[in-house]
């Protein structure tokens, strides 16, 4: 099967959330499974960005009544990459929240659709994602009928984050997506039903139910040799669910890190999140001084994002200094040292279309703590519900309250040292790699292309 993924974020190239680390480690997948894929997405950055190598195409792009210059950088690889550089659309270290991010994004979907027209390679399934590349389900088709050799190409499109539709109020691009595609999916199954409800459906829910089974959920994975505790560098002490022990290594090297005192019988609680009122920040700056003082725990904290947020949470933080360490931005390096080192992870999200982090966090045996929403409530079972199986703590109100009654319950667990060696060991084993998600993503396409 020949599938083109376009997105407007792949890693390494440009990662701003999840987006960057499906877009790069889905298409390896479905490479890996036997199919031809290519991967476009713009070449982000300004000048000072390192020089792209790679075979170069120039071409011109038929938009907004003139020819854009175009330069398709091709990275080979098991799934191929083409970088698309404009410096005018994409030439900025912004990849998102510029002020004419609407025209930089149809731009970007003006490109694809060129770019199509000029292959000698007629893609079976194009897989859109985002409200960046929403138009294309759209152009696709009315590519096709000018063009028989496109009558048969199905459009999917992925919903990452129902709450991010784009950046104009009145321009409802993800809508439109929804509408044209063939099929819509997103990242978990469980966040599949809840943006069908008015609740969660940001307006969108009666276009959502309107697509029946047409919309799937299909949970997101992991790339296991990019998110590997036996080699990744970033680490103070790698180690495995055989020798998960030296975690204490790392968490003492977390601690030295994030200011905190060094004390390895104080469980840290690790958070690598944007701040925002959809992750939870509030109930996390809420829960901060109950933590510390009634649970005797220490956080190490990665974030940014709303201003306000930011704030409240630094606030918070202020009396507890040697307990709470905050650090922003985004910074890969110290994030591994928070997986690989914390004791516990915590998600306490509003709501959360599938979340990486809880997976990052048990390939690296630290146990997450989450609220049960989206793709949180699909992968991870509580522990006190399920002794034998449970990965987790899980609470259902999205309260400090809720929230804090289950890090009670995770401190009582950490405080029984062969409970806590197992469950380490068992959320390591967990499968959360590429391969069976990437599976059903192939079953989705194979359905979608039989209808066409």
């Amino acid at each position: 099967m020949k599938i083109l993924f376009v997105s407007a974020e792949v890693a390494p190239y440009a990662k701003v959330g999840g987006l960057g680390d499906v877009a790069a480690s889905l298409p390896k997948a479905l490479a890996a499974l036997g199919h031809d894929v290519r991967v476009l997405t713009p070449d982000h950055g300004g000048r000072q960005k390192r020089e792209r190598r790679g075979k170069r195409v120039a071409m011109k792009v038929p938009a907004f009544g003139r020819n854009e210059p175009l330069t398709v950088i091709e990275r080979a690889g098991p799934a191929h990459v083409y970088l698309l550089a404009n410096n005018h659309y994409f030439g900025r270290d912004a990849v998102y929240g510029e002020a004419d991010d609407l025209y930089r994004y149809h731009f970007f979907c003006l490109a694809v659709q060129t770019l199509l027209r000029q292959w000698n390679w007629v893609p079976d399934v194009v897989h859109c994602n985002d409200w960046h590349t929403a138009l294309l389900p759209f152009g696709l088709r009315n590519l096709a009928w000018g063009e028989p050799a496109f009558r048969h190409t199905a459009s999917v499109y992925t919903i990452h984050n129902l709450a991010y539709r784009g950046p104009d109020d009145l321009t409802d691009i993800m809508g439109q997506g929804i509408y044209y595609a063939d099929a819509v999916n997103t990242v978990s199954p469980t966040y599949a039903r809840e943006i069908a409800t008015w609740e969660q459906g940001h307006g969108l829910d009666p276009l959502l139910r309107l697509r029946g089974d047409h919309l799937y959920g299909i949970l997101n994975g992991l790339d296991l040799e990019v998110f590997d505790p036996e080699h990744d560098a970033a680490l103070a002490a790698n180690f495995s669910a055989a020798t998960v022990r030296r975690k204490a290594q790392n968490k003492a090297a977390l601690q030295r890190k994030f200011g905190l005192t060094t004390d390895a019988a104080r469980p840290v609680v690790g958070v690598v999140s944007r701040i925002d009122h959809q992750k939870g920040t509030d109930v996390l700056a809420d829960v901060l001084q109950r933590g510390v003082q009634e649970l005797n725990l220490q956080f190490a904290i990665i974030g940014s994002g709303d201003a306000g947020l930011e704030e409240q949470l630094k606030l918070a933080a202020a009396p507890l200094k040697r307990s709470v360490g905050l650090l922003k931005g985004y910074h890969p390096d110290a994030a591994s040292l928070v997986y690989g080192g914390s004791d516990l992870f915590l998600i306490p999200s509003r709501s959360e279309p599938c979340g990486l982090g809880q997976l990052i966090a048990m390939r690296y045996g630290t146990v997450p703590v989450v609220r049960r929403t989206g793709g949180l409530a699909d992968t991870v079972t509580d522990v006190d519900a399920a002794p034998r199986e449970g990965t987790g703590f899980v609470f259902e109100a999205h309260s400090a309250d809720a929230c804090f009654e289950a890090l009670e319950r995770a401190v009582a667990a950490y405080g029984k040292p062969e409970l806590w060696d197992g469950l380490r060991r068992r959320v390591m084993q967990v499968d959360h790699s590429w391969t069976r998600s990437a599976e059903e993503y192939v079953a989705m396409y194979q359905r979608v292309l039989a209808e066409k």
